[in-house]
Parts: C-alpha cells; structure tokens; sequence
C-alpha cells in the first residue's frame, strides 16, 4: 500500500448563486488528500495519513475518501477544526487564501502518529504539511521512522505563505530529501528552493546531490522530465487539452507516476535505485495522461482507472 502522509482540507471553490453574486462551494482536497483519492481512483492500494477533524467537514473528507476506496486506518480524528482553503481562479490558475490556524492536520503532534502497517510498502509526502508547525515536524519525524525499508517520494509543493521561518523550513526539506527515493519539483519550486542563476538543469543536479536516485521536473505545459541519479533523463510532453483550471494537477500527476511504477513491479527500493530510463518514462508519460484528464475539468476531479 502507498501511504500519503499529509493534508486534507476544504477547497472552497467560487461558483456563481442564481442572482449572480460569486459564492463558495466546500470540496475536498488538499495536496496530498488529493493524491491519495487519485491512486484509488486508479486501483491503487492507496491509504492517508492525516489528522481529520470529527467536524462536518471531516466528516465530507472521510465520506470522499471512502468513495475512491482510500484506506482511513492510519487517520487521526480530533475536534479541531477542518483546514479551509477559498481558491480564486485567475487565467485558470488557482490563488489561495488558508484558514489552517489550530487545525485538525495543522497541530498533528509526533506523539499522535499511529503505527505503520507492516502492508505499507511506500511513503508519499508533500503539500503545505512539510510546512505548517508542529505538523511538519510530525511529519519529519515519521519518514525517519519508517522511511528506511520503503520507498519515499516528496513533492514539496512550495507555498511561501506557509513559511514562518525559511531557514529552518529550507534545513527540515533537506534532511527529508536526503532520505527520499523520488523528489518531484514544480519549476517555480525549483528556483524557490535553490534562488541562484543557475539553469534548472543545474539546480536538478544539486537536488540529485542531496541523494535522492530520481528528480521528476514539470514545468506546467512544457511537459515534466524525469532525471537519474546516474546522469541520465528523459521528457514528456504535456498532453494537449483544453485546460478548465489547474487544481490538483500536480497531485494527480503524482498519483499517475506512482500508479504505473507500481504497476511495472518498480515502486521497490531496490529497484529504484537502478531504476530503467524506459520505467521512468512510461511513468512519467502515466502522470502527464492522468494530471490531463484533471486539469480538463473544474477542481480536483482525478480520473477512475475506466476514464483511461
């Protein structure tokens, strides 16, 4: 099973009222919560690691979750609020306002975390969790634990907004990356992580340094390439569609690309660490197919494996 350790929150997503004023309709969402409903949806083994509040909103997570066969036994309820996001769309881009202040995911404390089942084969982390204190330390705390033997992926899906203190956010992604298998970075994530003129090629090669044996680069519609720790790399393009707005695309490409390294027996530690350029392109092609099918329609509406 692929367990994706991090947030679950409420998109609230404008739509107009029947006297035209702009309202605000409640989705589930959240970066991670979106990958994992993405990998059941796909028939993937899929289970979330989150705090959840017992509040309605909780309850519409865990009803969501349940619906795209999402496992729950690794979720922690308590009566803290639900994390709201209210998303404004601007050129089909989506810009966010968080209510996230003493919430069910936000104060998730490392004396919380369950324990990990021994069917649990690969760690996913990301999203605005490896940011917002005392969660991410949580969260740290837990791929230290129980990263060793499975496989790691992190997107880090940077939000500045989310940062209080840059310096010890900056030192917490690197030690997690120095024990990550995959690292997937946007390439607004990129220059954020390394601010320096280098090309992006270059500052690819400083992640791969840091240790992890695969770096996936997307770079919106200019496609994703996938690097290797050895030196070698491959593009995909990006599938052509029309683009209704861009929620949860990131986090569905995700899901995609770990769909099909499951699929091809490669999600393994070993064998990512010699994995094949042609894996990696097959996946990286699975991502680009899946994220397309989101992006070409309104809010995180990952695709069911028949859509495909």
């Amino acid at each position: 099973m692929i367990l994706c350790c991090g947030e679950a929150l409420i998109d609230m997503l404008p739509t107009p009222t029947t006297d035209g004023r702009a309202g605000f309709v409640p989705h589930a969402g959240g970066a991670v919560f979106n990958t994992a409903i993405a990998l059941g949806r796909l028939g993937v083994q899929a289970g979330l690691l989150s705090g959840l509040s017992s509040d309605m909103f909780g309850q519409q997570l865990a009803d969501a979750l349940k619906a795209s066969h999402v496992d729950l036994s690794h979720v922690i309820i308590s009566d803290r609020p639900t994390t709201l996001a209210f998303v404004r769309l601007q050129g089909g881009h989506a810009l966010y306002s968080f209510f996230d202040e003493n919430s069910a995911g936000r104060m998730l404390a490392t004396a919380d975390l369950p324990e990990i089942s021994a069917k649990v084969s690969s760690l996913f982390f990301g999203g605005i969790s490896l940011a917002s204190e005392p969660g991410a330390t949580s969260y740290a705390a837990l791929l230290d634990r129980e990263g060793k033997d499975r496989t790691v992926m992190i997107d880090p899906n940077i939000r500045p907004q989310f940062i209080q203190d840059v310096g010890q956010y900056r030192a917490r992604l690197d030690r997690m990356m120095t024990k990550a298998d995959i690292v997937k970075v946007s390439d607004e994530d990129l220059d954020w992580m390394v601010p320096s003129p280098s090309s992006l090629d270059e500052k690819v090669k400083m992640v791969l340094d840091r240790g992890p044996n695969v770096v996936i680069l997307t770079r919106g519609d200019a496609g994703a390439t996938g690097f290797l720790a050895d030196g070698r790399e491959v593009t995909v393009p990006a599938k052509p569609v029309k683009i209704v707005d861009t929620v949860g695309a990131g986090d569905t490409f995700n899901a995609g690309f770990l769909a099909k390294l499951s699929e091809l027996e490669d999600l393994q530690k070993a064998k990512i660490a010699s994995l094949s350029i042609n894996s990696l392109k097959r996946a990286l092609e699975h991502g680009t197919k899946v994220a397309a099918i989101t992006v070409s329609r309104a809010g995180a509406d990952p695709p069911w494996a028949a859509e495909l």
